[in-house]
């Protein structure tokens, strides 16, 4: 019998590129989706056995629509496929519980055997990302440990940082300076008790900030 997999991604193109290294395996496949609100609808309707998404979506992301899909009750095996290889996508991805990261550099061996594994519940993440995750999903400090409470602005900037944001990035993004932003980052690995921007995302997936 086929694993019936459902993709995210918005880029047609990579879309068409999936379906044809899919076509000669066991996956059927038998939805796709270009946005995450689109996914949401489309997942409901089909009920994949195993779910592929992009990070970078129009609107909401590809992590975001995964938290959603698992507080609505679809609890399916995903797996993140993505251009970007940034810590704190990784980390919010193994918060979330998705089964691997994998890159859009990956060829289609290694791809489909990634999906088996995912397929039977089984990790893909490689050895060296769950040696750079361990440490950081570890992390538990609670908010009554804080030593000071974070402030709005430091919640803003946080919930950016988690979204993979580098420091120009969220001074753009809050309209704020480079120098203010790099302050505020400082100030929050302080406070949660934290040591680097990996697991100051995990902190903040796991306490709903994102």
């Amino acid at each position: 019998m086929p694993t019936r997999i459902a993709i995210v991604e918005d880029h047609p193109v990579v879309r068409q590129g999936l379906r044809s290294w899919l076509a000669d395996s066991e996956f059927e496949l038998v939805g796709e989706a270009g946005s995450a609100e689109t996914a949401v609808a489309m997942i409901r309707g089909c009920h994949p056995d195993l779910l592929l998404l992009d990070v970078r979506l129009p609107g909401a992301d590809g992590l975001d629509c995964l938290t959603r899909l698992r507080d609505e009750g679809l609890r399916m095996p995903a797996v993140i496929f993505s251009g970007y290889e940034n810590p704190t996508f990784n980390a919010r991805a193994a918060a979330i519980g998705a089964l691997g990261y994998l890159s859009k550099e990956i060829d289609q061996e290694r791809l489909l055997a990634a999906l088996r594994l995912a397929a039977r519940g089984e990790s893909c993440w490689s050895r060296e990302e769950m040696r750079r995750l361990t440490g950081a999903l570890a992390t538990d400090r609670v908010e009554n440990d804080l030593e000071a409470p974070l402030t709005k602005r430091e919640n803003e900037v946080l919930k950016q940082l988690a979204f993979g944001l580098s420091n120009k990035e969220i001074a753009q993004a809050l309209g704020i300076s480079y120098e203010t932003a790099k302050e505020h980052v400082q100030h929050i690995l302080r406070k949660i008790g934290v040591t680097d921007r990996t697991q100051a995302a995990v902190w903040a997936v796991r306490r709903g900030l994102v």
